[in-house]
């Protein structure tokens, strides 16, 4: 029997035939006979999850109500669905799985690839295969033919769907249960809103109020400091007395002892040089590359992903959702081989300082399933890198800058501490002369990256005429997040908690959700309303406002609490632990909830306001778009999911689905189906095995109906 190879998407599944030769057929490719596999081989692909948790009322009828009397959700056992659009591509791949004996495990190497492909083979109903894993980083070519001729086996994996069931279970329940716990609740003090509860998303919008408590209630206070500006003989500098007083007079009082004018003389004390270095950075893990692409180029978390993802299906990068900053010798081994070819990339060539691997970077005992992000040995042309957009090449020259930096000389410059006396009160400057610029030459993007101006040449009991003042100054508040610091505060979100063990919890699983969902969890909370970014900042709603105070004091704020459950996650994906006894510690804390929220909340007195809930279709709701086609008579209307005639009361029947294979129809489409009979191209319908294509809409008959380009 030919084995079946089942990749997460497409476009994975398209990467890997690439690699062999192969025939297409509707939702599956076939691999003609060659050495790696004698008799052929079938490469077919989820859309994603193929298969869901059902929803609550299909396990009991009293759960499709949303009623304070019908919780907890507690079903005694999970059961499992095909996701609404995408039973045919389900049946295809079913079909193939139940037909072989042999399946290859090639979804993504991380606990949700090990979800989405035993959650689609335990729902084919297949059995008893002999069941391979495809482990590798890279969808080289190369790359792609060595991991297939060297397959591991599922035991690891079994037990990482354990892990991605239990966390995806867990996530339902507090999702189920919470949201409708507080939304019940809230509505009853009437707050007419959804409010989403999510396990890592409640906490993190928690943390994010507490960023925007600090800033308001922050009272600024002034402060005075004593500054001069120095002439020396060989140029002008700047020095600061240690001195910082709330109160002018204190500042006043000080000069004063010392008989100081503003154009008090001084005298060089100490004159201090330190040469000092710096190492190249470290390679990028995904939330370092989000965090800097955020900061070079306000690109979200989520796009930077998204993007990354593309960049390695072209084959040009290695696999990005990895935690990991360190490579192993054999990817050292080709990056090393290749540097020039690299530099020309970017067009930064260097001297190579050293091709020795460095700890800093090459250690394979730090490398779990996935290495740092590099570039692949895949050498773009100048007309693919052409192709590129924007931020593809942005993000792939970041990549490849730097990895060429630990191939570079370091960072040198020297440190100088001056001390200037002025009539017994010393005066402090710090400034630094660049000596070699080394690794920073690669990422010197523009003026603004260069150096600030040196100090002058300055020597032991020079005379300096000065320039002294009171300065004053005001305290400032923290600064609110920027999405590429919102990544970073969920990763290190340790820091924030004052219990040292909880401390500790957090520092060991990295904060908040993983490298692969932080983005996701940013976008989540930003589609629910809970905080909007605006110019890259990050601010609470009032929504988020009164979801945290309604949560303040419970588990759900607490990002100790989903750290501890991330604990044991990873040991029930280490064999440590039992789902049963993870899911039934979460069974607890639901009834935990149910017994303590509601008395919660009736102390607490929330007075926010929100506005009534919009439809995204209300602007059209009172404007007519187009006269009725069919009845003459009635205008065509725009509702929340369709379009229908103002005249249905009076038995006129023509309405216009809002949505065409997954495609929103708009206003003006509308108006030129009923007017023209046809709309112009559309971009982007979706067919049910994923593809996306163009194509007009016709009005013909009373129907919609595709039209395509004829060529």
């Amino acid at each position: 029997m030919k084995p079946v190879i089942l990749a997460e998407k497409p476009s994975q599944a398209k990467a890997y035939a690439d690699a062999f030769k192969v025939k297409r057929h509707e939702g599956y490719l076939e691999i003609q006979p060659c050495p790696i596999f004698p008799e052929g081989a079938y490469i077919t692909w989820g859309i994603g999850h193929l298969v869901e948790l059902k929803e609550p009322k299909a396990y009991d009828p009293k759960w499709g109500k949303w009623s304070l009397a019908s919780l907890p959700i507690l079903p005694e056992k999970y059961e499992f669905q095909i996701a609404k659009g995408k039973f045919k591509q389900f049946s295809v791949v079913k079909n193939l799985l139940k037909a072989t004996d042999t399946v290859i495990n090639a979804c993504d190497v991380d606990r949700e690839g090990s979800n989405i492909f035993y959650s689609i083979y335990n729902q084919s109903g297949a059995r008893s295969q002999t069941i391979k894993r495809l482990w590798i980083n890279s969808l080289e070519v190369d790359e792609v033919l060595k991991g297939f001729s060297n397959l591991q086996d599922n035991r690891k994996d079994l037990l990482l769907y354990d892990e991605a069931k239990a966390r995806q279970i867990s996530d339902w329940l507090v999702g189920m249960n919470g949201s409708r716990l507080y939304s019940l609740l809230l509505q009853k003090q009437g707050i007419k809103e959804v409010f989403p509860i999510g396990r890592v998303q409640s906490p993190t919008i928690f943390l994010i109020y507490q960023r925007q408590l600090e800033i308001e209630q922050f009272v600024s206070e002034p402060f005075f400091e004593i500054e001069a500006t120095f002439h020396a003989e060989k140029g002008a500098y700047k020095g600061k007395a240690k001195a910082k007083e709330n109160k002018r007079e204190k500042i006043q009082e000080l000069l004063s002892n010392h008989y100081i004018q503003p154009n008090s003389p001084g005298v060089i004390t100490s004159v201090e040089k330190v040469d000092k270095r710096t190492p190249p950075p470290q390679l990028h893990s995904l939330s370092t590359l989000q965090a800097t692409a955020n900061r070079l180029w306000k690109t979200s978390p989520a796009d930077v992903l998204k993007t990354m993802q593309g960049l390695y299906e072209k084959k040009l990068v290695s696999y990005p959702r990895t935690d990991a900053r360190h490579i192993t010798p054999n990817e050292f081994s080709y990056i090393s081989a290749q540097v020039s070819a690299y530099q020309q990339i970017i067009g930064h060539p260097f001297e190579v300082a050293s091709l020795v691997p460095k700890k800093r970077y090459v250690d394979g005992s730090k490398v779990q399933e996935h290495y740092a992000i590099i570039p692949t040995k895949k050498l773009p042309t100048p007309a693919k890198l052409a192709g590129l957009s924007n931020l593809e090449r942005n993000l792939y020259e970041e990549i490849v800058r730097t990895t060429l930096a630990m191939f570079h000389t370091d960072y040198l410059y020297t440190e100088t501490k001056v001390t200037t006396d002025v009539n017994g009160l010393p005066f402090f400057t710090t400034g630094k002369t660049e000596r070699d610029q080394g690794w920073k030459a690669l990422f010197v993007r523009s003026s603004k990256d260069k150096e600030e101006q040196p100090l002058p040449p300055l020597h032991m009991h020079e005379k300096v005429e000065s320039d002294i003042n009171i300065k004053e100054g005001k305290t400032l508040p923290p600064k609110p997040y920027t999405e590429g610091q919102l990544i970073a505060m969920m990763k290190t979100c340790g820091k924030l908690v004052e219990d040292k063990l909880e401390t500790e919890i957090l520092k060991e699983v990295e904060g908040l959700g993983t490298e692969a969902t932080r983005s996701g969890i940013i976008e989540t909370i930003k589609r629910h309303g809970y905080i909007s970014v605006s110019k890259n900042i990050v601010s609470i709603t009032d929504k988020g406002r009164v979801l945290c105070q309604a949560i303040e004091g419970n588990l759900l704020a607490s990002p100790s609490m989903t750290a501890k459950w991330e604990t044991y996650l990873r040991k029930i994906g280490n064999g440590e632990g039992s789902m049963d006894r993870f899911l039934g510690s979460i069974a607890k804390f639901i009834q935990s909830l149910m017994d303590e929220v509601p008395n919660q909340l009736n102390t607490k007195q929330i007075n926010i306001k929100l506005a009534p809930r919009a439809s995204k279709f209300d602007k059209f709701k009172r404007d007519p778009i187009v006269a009725c086609p069919k009845c003459q008579k009635g205008s065509i209307i725009a509702h929340k999911n369709f379009y229908g005639c103002t005249e249905y009361k009076n038995g006129c029947t023509q309405t216009f689905n809002g949505y065409f294979l997954k495609k929103k129809i708009t206003p003006s489409q509308i108006k030129l189906l009923c007017t023209k009979g046809k709309t112009n191209v559309i971009k982007g319908f979706e067919a049910e095995n994923g593809q996306k294509f163009d194509a007009s809409l016709a009005f013909v008959e009373g129907k919609i109906k595709l039209e395509f380009k004829k060529e």
